[in-house]
C-alpha cells in the first residue's frame, strides 16, 4: 500500500524503475500505472548475475570491484561448471526461476517453478503491460517506446546511440565472465524450461507488435540451443493483415486496461 501511494501521488510525469514483482494497483483502489519491461535470454541473464555478484563491472576502482563483500572467497571463485553440475543452490531451482515471478505477481505460488506461475505471467503480459521488450533487440524496444510514450521517450534512440552514452554503457559490462561447458549449458536449459517458454512467448508477442508497426530490423543470429530441451518459438513470417485495426485505437485500448 505504501508503494502504491508513493507512485500514485507522485508529481507527473513520473517514471518508477525498480525490481518490483507485478502489483495490481486497481485491486487496492489505485489507478493502474502503465507497465513496461525488458527481459533477456534466461541463461545469459543468469551468467551475468553470477559473475556480477562476484566481481562487479568496469565502473569500480582498478577496473573492477568486488560486488558482494561478505561473500566467502571459496564461494566467490567457485567454478561455474562445478556450481551447475554439482547442483549448488545458486545454480538450481528455485534460484533459476527468476524472470517469471516478476510478471506473475505477489501470490506465493508465483515463486514456485511450474505451469501456474507461467500462465499467470503470460496473462499479466497480455492484460497489464503496454510493452515487454527483448534486450537482444533493444533498439527496436526504444523505437516502440518512443512511439507509445513520446512524452517520456522522445529521441531515446538518438540518446542511446550517442558516443558518450555508449562509453558509459561499456563500463557496465560484467568482468571475469566465462562460458560454462556445453554439458553445463544443457543442464541450465533443462532447469530453466519454464523461463524459456515464457521468454519465447514474450519474444513472439514482441515480434508481432513490431510487425504491426512496420519494424523490420536486422537481428543477430541467435546462438545454437539444444532444441530437445526447449520448445521452439512460434514463427510468424508475414505481417498481420487479418485485422485492419487502427494503430492509435489499439494503443488507446491498451491504456484502458
Amino acid at each position: 500500500m505504501e508503494l502504491i501511494k508513493n507512485i500514485s501521488t507522485a508529481e507527473q510525469p513520473y517514471l518508477f524503475t525498480r525490481h518490483v514483482h507485478f502489483l495490481n494497483f486497481s485491486r487496492f483502489g489505485g489507478d493502474q500505472p502503465v507497465y513496461i519491461n525488458i527481459i533477456r535470454d534466461p541463461v545469459n541473464r543468469f551468467l551475468s548475475n553470477y559473475f556480477f555478484r562476484r566481481f562487479g563491472d568496469w565502473r569500480g576502482e582498478q577496473n573492477h570491484m568486488i560486488r558482494t563483500p561478505s561473500m566467502r572467497q571459496e564461494e566467490r571463485y567457485l567454478d561455474i561448471n562445478v556450481c551447475i553440475l554439482e547442483n549448488y543452490p545458486e545454480c538450481s531451482n528455485p534460484r533459476l526461476f527468476y524472470i517469471i515471478p516478476y510478471f506473475c505477481g505477489q501470490h506465493p505460488r508465483c515463486r514456485e517453478p511450474g505451469e501456474w506461475a507461467l500462465e499467470r505471467a503470460k496473462l499479466n503480459v497480455n492484460e497489464n503491460f503496454l510493452l515487454v521488450g527483448i534486450l537482444e533487440e533493444l533498439e527496436d524496444v526504444l523505437l516502440l517506446l518512443e512511439r507509445f510514450l513520446p512524452h517520456y521517450f522522445k529521441d531515446v534512440l538518438s540518446i542511446y546511440k550517442n558516443p558518450e552514452h555508449r562509453k558509459l554503457g561499456n563500463l557496465t559490462v560484467t568482468v571475469k565472465k566465462t562460458v560454462p561447458s556445453p554439458e553445463a549449458i544443457q543442464i541450465l536449459y533443462q532447469r530453466m524450461r519454464y523461463e524459456y517458454e515464457f521468454y519465447y512467448y514474450v519474444k513472439e508477442q514482441f515480434h508481432l507488435l513490431k510487425r504491426k508497426f512496420g519494424l523490420k530490423s536486422h537481428i543477430r543470429k541467435p546462438r545454437p540451443r539444444p532444441e530437445f530441451f526447449i520448445p521452439s518459438p512460434l514463427e510468424t513470417e508475414e505481417p498481420i493483415d487479418d485485422e485492419e485495426e487502427d494503430d492509435e485505437k489499439w494503443l488507446e485500448d491498451i491504456y484502458k486496461r
